[in-house]
């Protein structure tokens, strides 16, 4: 079965391995082996209900060929094995041994897992507890209010007695007999709570046995499940240009590797490229099929490998590989920071696409709008609200820490008007609307948002359209939250408007510029409270 497919092409190959983690479109020659690619799943037929990425490797062959590779991420309907594509990083074979019988042992024990949640002793004990705890707990609030009652009456008549003109043997036998109220009250909430207690006790034994039962079968199913996961990441083994391997636990060490690492197409193609002496030359990942329940994916469109399963192993694979940096399509400008306006309190910055909002993690990513800021005004300076690097706009920060503090609370409390204006990927059809997409992160792959109704916060985008042209929108969008990402996963989700910002190089097609631009931005003045409103118009 070959997976060494010949590549025909006049483009002269990069001089450098293009990083599979460059948000850039991917290499001409990669592209190009994409294509074949994408004509023979058109030409097959699949996925017409579910989406998978898929990726192409060219590789320079021993002869001094080109040629190129093709891989898919996890199994294709169902199977490892594919004729065409590379194998995975494991001996499929050996792996499918044990696997098995570890699925069969996890899969009985969750039975029994099961099994034991639905004991009918436990359930009746259960709902037995959960009744004479309700019980008990009508009945204690309605000892506290009949005491709290008691208490008023007791404070009532001590503060008469301070008033009143009684002797003071009398004032102290009227004191004596209230403060014995008091303890007899005190008395009867302890012959209360004896009592809800000796209720309970003779449910606790019984109870603590099934708890420990369940609690033992839960633990041999989580242990099994451990020792089974551990046994299939021993399989993995990864290899680089310089003869070296790893394993896939070394590698994520000291965490554990997450679900489906070393399972991508980069990883795969890097492997079978090293085993059978094939020079990388340019890597792409493309999406083929039907997008996702979460979105972020558009059918035919290039991404970057993911940084949660492929960031440790990828790096380790090129290494002997002369490899490009990594880096963002828009970048910024050198040029001054254009600040829009300016008093004692505040200052508003038409931020450039591809400059951060403020620093990032290492030494590469400090140049931000709060650096510059900071090296321009003589006092503290605090970014109040952010945008995406790739975004272009207005952006706020505040000069002083109390300043920062009302801004803050305006944003919380979404008293501050904020517009942008995107082109999409195609045609809009209707003229306006309101997108209510719950976000959340994707662990695996940060910093993507994808669409969860279960884990994901609310998010709220209320959008018109301004124009049309063949192949675009312009539209006018209102985020009514501030959720990461949001207007880009609004507007690429199928269930949001379905078109991708144009440049958007997570959720869309990477271009030169990710074109959606803060235009307007209008808030309270933190110290006079007067209603400030400034506009900017898009440079796209």
């Amino acid at each position: 079965m070959t997976c060494v497919f010949a590549l025909h092409s006049a483009l002269p190959p990069p001089e450098l391995f293009p990083s599979p983690f460059c948000q850039a479109v991917p290499h001409a020659l990669a592209q190009a082996a994409a294509e074949r690619v994408k004509q023979g799943l058109a030409a097959d037929g699949w996925f017409a209900t579910e989406g998978k990425m898929f990726g192409v490797l060219v590789v320079r062959t021993q002869s001094g060929q080109l040629a190129y590779l093709k891989a898919f991420s996890g199994m294709l309907q169902g199977q490892w094995l594919v004729q065409g594509f590379v194998p995975p990083l494991f001996d499929a074979h050996q792996r499918a041994t044990f696997e098995r019988e570890g699925a069969l042992q996890v899969a009985r024990l969750e039975r029994q897992v099961k099994a034991l949640q639905a004991n009918g002793e436990w359930l009746a004990l259960r709902e037995e507890q959960s009744r004479l705890e309700k019980v008990a707990r009508q009945q204690a609030e309605a000892l506290a209010q009949r005491h709290r009652a008691l208490r008023a009456l007791r404070r009532a008549r001590r503060d008469a007695l301070d008033k009143a003109e009684v002797t003071h043997e009398q004032r102290n036998v009227e004191l004596d007999a209230l403060a014995q109220q008091s303890r007899a009250d005190k008395a009867e909430q302890k012959r209360s709570d004896s009592a809800h207690r000796a209720l309970l006790a003779p449910l606790q034994t019984p109870l603590q046995r099934h708890a420990r039962r369940h609690k033992a079968a839960v633990r041999l199913l989580h242990l099994v499940c451990r020792h089974l996961m551990r046994r299939i990441h021993e399989c993995y083994v990864l290899s680089n240009v310089c003869g070296e391997t790893r394993g896939l636990r070394a590698l994520f060490a000291p965490a554990e590797p997450p679900a489906g690492a070393g399972d991508c197409a980069a990883p795969k193609l890097l492997a079978y490229a090293h085993a059978h002496g094939l020079r990388p030359l340019a890597l792409a990942e493309f999406w083929w099929g039907p997008p996702p329940s979460t979105g972020g994916r558009v059918p035919g469109a290039f991404y970057p490998a993911c940084k949660g399963k492929c960031g440790p192993l990828v790096p380790f694979m090129l290494q002997g590989l002369h490899v490009a940096p990594s880096r963002s399509n828009g970048a910024a400008s050198a040029s001054v920071l254009e600040v829009v306006y300016e008093d004692n309190f505040v200052v508003v910055v038409n931020k450039p696409a591809g400059l951060l909002s403020v620093p990032g993690r290492g030494p590469d990513n400090q140049d931000s709008v709060l650096t510059r800021l900071q090296f321009l005004m003589p006092q503290p300076v605090f970014v109040v609200h952010r945008l995406d690097q790739d975004t272009s706009g207005l952006l706020l920060a505040a000069k002083s820490q109390t300043a920062y503090v009302i801004l803050q609370r305006q944003f919380a409390a979404r008293r501050v008007h904020k517009q942008y204006v995107a082109w999409v990927e195609g045609v809009v059809k209707e003229d306006t609307g309101v997108i209510t997409l719950p976000l959340r992160l994707d662990v695996h792959d940060r910093p993507r948002q994808v669409v969860d109704p279960q884990a994901g916060k609310p998010a709220l985008t209320s959008w018109t359209v301004r124009s049309r042209e063949p192949l675009r929108t312009c539209v006018t969008l209102s985020p009514h939250t501030g959720r990461t990402h949001q207007l880009r996963v609004h507007c690429a989700h199928p269930q949001g408007l379905g078109a991708p910002i144009v440049g958007d190089r997570l959720y869309g097609q990477a271009d030169d510029r990710l074109c959606l631009h803060a235009e307007e931005l209008g808030f309270a003045h933190p110290l006079s409270g007067q209603s400030l409103r400034f506009r900017v118009a898009a440079p796209f």
